[in-house]
């Protein structure tokens, strides 16, 4: 309960975050995360749920005897990571949060560069499983408690599909401490250039484009949580994701400090000059700044720049991600089987104890106001205005749809009722 009770905390601080950020008054919420030096501690907590998902989480799916009556606690831990890495995207913004961070910064871009590497490499991806199709397969959601037991397959399906959208917030994460260059640590700029060589890694996101897809003969662009199909007029318009791609690259090569710092050998070089293929007019248009970018890889087409001079330096490493991995190695089916007994086995007193909370955390108020969308039919998709009326989670457009959907609703609406 106190694991829940944190997690109830960091999601209500998430939505307050974005509510805050449409409303341009996030000011409240940096100061106090900043004061009480909660950064570290929200880094902290986003490496350990990364660990479980990829040390504790597949032993628990292997074990003969995880067959947990309800999925909601397990959403819970995957989706926790998702609202930490959503607030970092939202406060760090600001330069004050990049500074408040100290050390733990080197664990943030660690983080990072191994979610771009995954995403670089195409073992991230939401083209073949959707949220839409996730959602009508039934999986676990805060509003889907159910108590059939749902197969190990589809919950690692849907961390999946978690794992590409997680991947998309943590480069705008690490765009926004590319803006603080200038005022970063030689740790950390050490670590983005030469540790994983991040301009390159970046040119591979370009190349590749994993937010975008051609299907059918039809451009497909994943924005907002959701893929759509581009119409051919805007099929040249750059994305947000584009653009935080650019940025970042931007702030990586063009700061005066990270040209004395960045190796710019053959490879390095080599890499860097494809972007000038990229760099149409129609691009340069949509972000001017790209004009000096341009004149940058024309000079270093033509030049050869003197190589970093090789300082003796006492450089700071990142230590939470080790540090945990030591103190558990060899633990990892222990735990799960821990876990098993104890966290994702809860009676049904406990289940109406969590999913009162959530009721509570969820308030109907605050999720029509974070919505992108207006809300769709549980059944068949279309937009409604009508949900159900006993616990008033679920939408739907008819009567019909409602008692069709009845048998899967009905655990999720007794507990939340």
């Amino acid at each position: 309960r106190r694991w829940l009770r944190q997690h109830e905390y960091v999601e209500k601080l998430n939505m307050h975050g974005i509510l805050s950020a449409s409303a341009g008054q996030e000011q409240l919420l940096t100061e106090l995360l900043v004061t009480h030096a909660k950064i570290p501690v929200l880094i902290g907590e986003l490496i350990s749920v990364e660990i479980w998902k990829h040390k504790v989480f597949p032993v628990l799916c292997r074990l003969q005897d995880f067959k947990p009556r309800s999925t909601f606690p397990i959403y819970v831990v995957l989706h926790h990571e998702a609202s930490i890495i959503n607030l970092l995207e939202t406060v760090f913004f600001y330069k004050e949060i990049c500074e408040s961070a100290e050390d733990s910064i080197l664990d943030l871009i660690d983080y990072c560069h191994r979610k771009l590497t995954l995403l670089a490499a195409g073992s991230t991806t939401a083209q073949a499983v959707t949220s839409a199709e996730l959602r009508a397969e039934g999986l676990a959601s805060p509003s889907s408690m159910q108590a059939d037991p749902v197969p190990p397959q589809e919950l690692q399906k849907q961390a999946e599909t978690m794992e590409f959208e997680i991947s998309l917030k943590a480069l705008s994460v690490l765009r926004f401490i590319t803006d603080q260059v200038e005022r970063a640590s030689l740790s950390a700029l050490t670590r983005m250039l030469n540790t994983h060589n991040l301009p390159c890694l970046l040119v591979e996101l370009v190349e590749h484009c994993p937010w975008s897809c051609w299907e059918a003969g039809k451009l497909k662009k994943f924005e907002n949580g959701t893929w759509h199909v581009v119409p051919p007029e805007d099929q040249v318009k750059m994305t947000k994701l584009d653009g935080q791609v650019w940025l970042a690259l931007l702030n990586l090569l063009l700061s005066p400090e990270c040209q004395r710092k960045y190796h710019f050998d053959g490879f390095n070089k080599s890499q860097l000059l494809k972007l000038r293929a990229f760099l149409t007019d129609v691009l340069i248009d949509q972000l001017p700044n790209l004009v000096e970018m341009q004149r940058f890889l024309s000079y270093l087409s033509v030049t050869d720049p003197a190589p970093p001079k090789k300082d003796l330096i006492l450089e700071q490493v990142p230590i939470i991600r080790d540090h945990i991995l030591k103190k558990n190695s060899g633990k990892w089916e222990a735990i799960a089987k821990h876990q098993v007994k104890h966290t994702f086995s809860p009676t049904e007193e406990e289940l109406k104890f969590q999913a009162r909370r959530w009721a509570q955390t969820y308030s109907l108020d605050v999720m029509e106001a974070l919505a992108p969308d207006k809300p769709r039919c549980r059944v068949c998709g279309v937009e409604v205005a009508k949900r159900c009326s006993r616990c008033r989670n679920e939408w739907y457009c008819t009567r019909a749809c409602q008692v069709q959907h009845w048998q899967k609703h009905k655990p999720a609406c007794n507990l939340m009722a």
